[in-house]
């Protein structure tokens, strides 16, 4: 029996040391992932665009710009001719509303308001009014994915929306690499199955930090691929006023062509996305 006994223990222990040295041959992946990206820009051309236009959404439809504008009394849904920056078309919001993003979904125009709480839906071949839509908190950017649409509300939560309800389906968390939320996500576009975002006041320490920033997410984790950096694409616009920050993203799917312009900026810039940076 003590014979026995001894061979079992053995075997038992030969057991726990084979265990042991399969785990050792196994090291822990203990790497990090690299930083995200930073892409640079190069400016292919510059059009006129009206400096009274406090822009809050910019698209590109048909050879055509559509812009919605801000603040009180002056907000307003207008089609533009990118080339010569003038307006073709136009549509007031009531005076008390500050208008926010702009989409075009199914033919149709989408208009978020910042504290009003309405989205609005307007025909795109003549601007007439379809219908309203309610939601609670505030209204920055908004974009589409052919399926879905996409708003920010000044957080870093971006809500997956019903086009013909309004109702959000899901929340996209965006975080920042260092793991803090990542703040004031504004306008949208879909760029090759990407939901770029304007970021309001990216050049504030408690923000981001750096001017003129643009975030490229992965919209089915939020998740930031890269970062745009187009600090110093319009000097003369972003140092007149606090407010005048980078915020308009368009993408001319059918000729591969981007815009970007600002609030009241005097310009509207056709960049092409260079890098990313060593």
């Amino acid at each position: 029996m003590s014979l026995f006994l001894f061979c079992l223990a053995a075997l038992g222990c030969s057991g726990s040391v084979t265990t042991t040295s399969n785990n050792a041959a196994k090291p822990a992946n203990t790497a990090k992932p690299g930083p995200v990206p930073v892409y640079g820009y190069e400016v292919v051309k510059s059009y006129p665009h009206d400096p009274d236009a406090f822009t809050q959404g910019l698209l590109f439809h048909n050879g055509f710009l559509y812009e919605s504008t801000g603040q009180e009394g002056k907000s307003t849904v207008r089609k533009v001719e990118f080339d010569t920056g003038k307006v073709v078309q136009k549509v007031d919001l009531p005076k008390t509303d500050f208008g926010e993003g702009l989409t075009l979904f199914n033919g149709q125009l989408y208009n978020l308001t910042w504290r009003n709480g309405i989205c609005r839906v307007y025909d795109v071949n003549d601007l007439k009014l379809i219908r309203e839509f309610t939601y609670q908190g505030e209204g920055w950017g908004i974009a589409n994915d052919g399926t879905n649409l996409y708003m920010t509300d000044s957080t870093h939560v971006i809500r997956v929306l019903n086009p013909e309800t309004f109702r959000s389906s899901r929340m996209i968390a965006v975080m920042r690499e260092d793991g803090r939320p990542m703040m004031n996500l504004n306008e949208l576009e879909f760029v090759k199955g990407e939901l770029w975002a304007n970021i309001w006041h990216s050049e504030r320490a408690d923000i981001l930090g750096k001017p003129n920033y643009i975030a490229r997410i992965d919209p089915t984790n939020g998740k930031i691929v890269g970062w745009i950096d187009l600090d110093g694409i319009s000097p003369e616009d972003t140092k007149r006023d606090a407010e005048n920050t980078l915020n308009g993203i368009a993408y001319d799917a059918a000729s591969d062509r981007l815009f970007v312009t600002g609030k009241n900026w005097r310009k509207l810039y056709e960049i092409k996305i260079t890098g990313p940076k060593g």
